[in-house]
């Protein structure tokens, strides 16, 4: 008999050892075994055993044998055992001659093939090719070719766009250019190094692909470069920006050159490109701001990020940094503007905005977003805040009590309590928060917003101040809501014609009662709005009345025969259609 010595690794506690005790065994039982060999050859007479009970043993090793045989044979254990196959047959591993409690198997690392979609960073399993939540293409085109590319096929399949541009166009237009264009374009490619270091589980929504997906749609169009000229990029100056944010809150900001990743809120990032790149954002809409009250250029769109209007004066958070719509607000003010109207429609609440012109009643700020109580983020923007000391009626919010809003409510609010409120106002300059994250297709903002929404809602807003608009990138998580959206807006910079206004826009019933209860709070502040009120209050009792004919006409469903209407069943007709109630 050949006897084997069998190393055993296992994990305990952390690290890999061998399991010596295993080897001991076999090796004892090898010894006793050969010297029970060499008794019985050397015993003579009355020393060594009589053969019954040599006999004996043999019978009993040979049934030992037979009997681990057949349980060899009863139990086929795979070569990779799990956790369950060895519970279901723990017997085949139990032993009384040795305790290995703390012997555990070696399991074999298993990775999960999986990739992140380009449009809207959500997980997907590596055998899909198209994303299983927006339908994007695992090769998708869209960073190359903006939305214009096909999101079913990795080939390059591009709708056919007219463009005028020529090959002069298609470079980078300077500053003396901007003279002969109305609508100039804010863009440095220095703010794409803003990104987050730090490799987690997730790629952060808010990301470089933002502008690259707009810049590329824009480039597919011929609009930019080409129909737009460039501002170029300077970063804001420090005085710029203490009319703004307190000096603490600058100087953190600052820090994080000197840092290589860092963080100011769980979900605020910043590298060490970051307090740059935040720099030639507001600086960018700083001048963009007096290039268009000064009358250089018509209008403007800021594609610029980080974001702002969730910095306020002493922090930063939800992906911002600098406030940039109020660095433009007060921009152009110094240019000569009086009277500056700011309209969020960043699906969430600018919170950051709010607070620095919150007393300020030269600027109006009229946001659009969820709010749910207060349970959206960032939890603030209820109808009932307009204002402090003073500046009451000069903030309006228009807070949504649930996700998925669309076109129909959006412009419901804006012909009621937008435009009323606005042109009351009589503001000399107009600002657009534009975050597009309420759009279809976002995966943080769940709304239904199209591009078309948002084409109308911008040629709104182009009749006050004489066309002098500012745009200003904010939120937007899907790459391609994001990119058709925004140049679905240029386009209404460029002056092309979109539909006329719709009259009969029929909003849903959660809308009409966010409306209502705006005007109801802002009818202090703007008398303007009351025939408004109480047009939409009768149209509220209309859905009162209608709801009421649909539950009779449930309770309705069964109608007896005419004949159970007389005798003895009259009472229970009576009761069958509701008209009889017992007490």
């Amino acid at each position: 008999m050949v006897s084997e010595t069998v190393q055993v690794s296992c994990v305990t506690n952390g690290g890999t050892k061998s399991n010596e005790s295993f080897k001991r065994k076999h090796l004892g039982s090898d010894e006793h075994a050969s010297a029970s060999r060499h008794d019985s050859s050397d015993a003579k007479g009355d020393i060594g055993p009589s053969d019954r009970d040599l006999a004996a043993n043999i019978n009993e090793d040979t049934q030992a044998d037979d009997a681990s045989v057949c349980m060899q044979k009863k139990v086929r254990l795979p070569k990779e055992l799990t956790f369950q196959d060895m519970y279901h047959n723990q017997d085949a591993f139990d032993d009384d001659d040795e305790d290995d409690s703390d012997w555990e198997p070696v399991q074999k690392h298993i990775e999960i093939l999986k990739w992140f979609c380009t449009n809207c960073t959500m997980v997907n399993l590596d055998d899909v090719f198209l994303c299983d939540i927006c339908g994007e293409h695992k090769e998708s085109g869209i960073l190359r070719h903006g939305f214009y590319a096909s999101p079913f096929s990795p080939e390059v399949e591009l709708v056919q766009v007219e463009s005028e541009a020529t090959g002069r166009e298609k470079e980078i237009w300077s500053e003396a250019s901007a003279s002969n264009c109305s609508t100039a374009v804010g863009f440095d490619e220095r703010m794409l190094l803003h990104s987050e270091v730090e490799i987690k589980s997730h790629p952060h929504p808010e990301r470089p692909d933002r502008l690259r997906a707009i810049a590329a749609s824009l480039s597919a169009a011929g609009i930019f470069p080409g129909k737009c000229c460039l501002i170029p990029a300077r970063e804001i100056t420090l005085e710029e920006l203490q009319m703004v944010h307190s000096s603490e809150h600058i100087e953190v900001v600052e820090l994080t050159r000197q840092m290589f990743s860092s963080y100011f809120t769980p979900d605020t990032y910043a590298n060490e490109h970051s307090a740059h790149a935040a720099r030639l954002a507001a600086g960018l809409c700083a001048d963009l701001a007096s290039a268009i009250f000064s009358g250089r250029v018509r209008n403007g769109f800021a594609l610029v990020r980080p974001p702002g209007h969730h910095a306020g004066v002493t922090q930063a958070m939800g992906f911002c940094l600098h406030n940039n719509a109020a660095v433009a607000a007060l921009a152009a003010q110094a240019a000569g503007a009086k009277k500056v109207l700011i309209v969020d429609w960043d699906v969430h609440h600018g919170n950051g905005t709010q607070e620095i012109f919150d007393q300020n009643k030269s600027v109006l700020y009229i946001s659009l977003h969820r709010h749910e109580g207060g349970k959206f983020y960032p939890g603030t923007g209820s109808a009932f805040e307009v204002g402090t000391k003073g500046a009451e009626g000069y903030c309006v919010n228009i807070p949504w009590s649930r996700g998925g809003v669309g076109d129909n409510d959006y412009i419901f609010a804006f012909q009621h309590v937008v435009l009323p409120i606005a042109s009351k106002f009589a503001p000399d300059f107009t600002i657009i928060s534009a975050g597009f994250d309420a759009a279809r297709g976002d995966p943080l903002g769940c709304c239904d917003v199209t591009p078309a929404g948002y084409t109308q809602m911008t040629h709104m807003l182009s009749t006050l101040s004489g066309g002098k608009l500012l745009v200003v990138l904010e939120g937007g998580y899907n790459l391609r809501s994001i990119s058709s959206s925004a140049t679905a807006v240029i386009k209404v910079l460029l002056g092309e014609s979109c539909e006329c206004e719709p009259e009969n826009i029929v909003p849903s019933k959660a809308g009409l009662l966010t409306v209502l209860e705006v005007l109801k709070i802002q009818m202090k502040y703007w008398p303007n709005l009351s025939s408004s009120f109480e047009k939409l209050q009768l149209q509220r009792a209309m859905y009162s009345v209608e709801k009421k004919q649909k539950q009779v006409k449930r309770r309705r469903v069964f109608e007896p025969p005419l004949w159970w209407r007389w005798g003895r069943k009259q009472l229970l007709f009576h009761i069958l259609t509701g008209h009889f109630h017992l007490k």
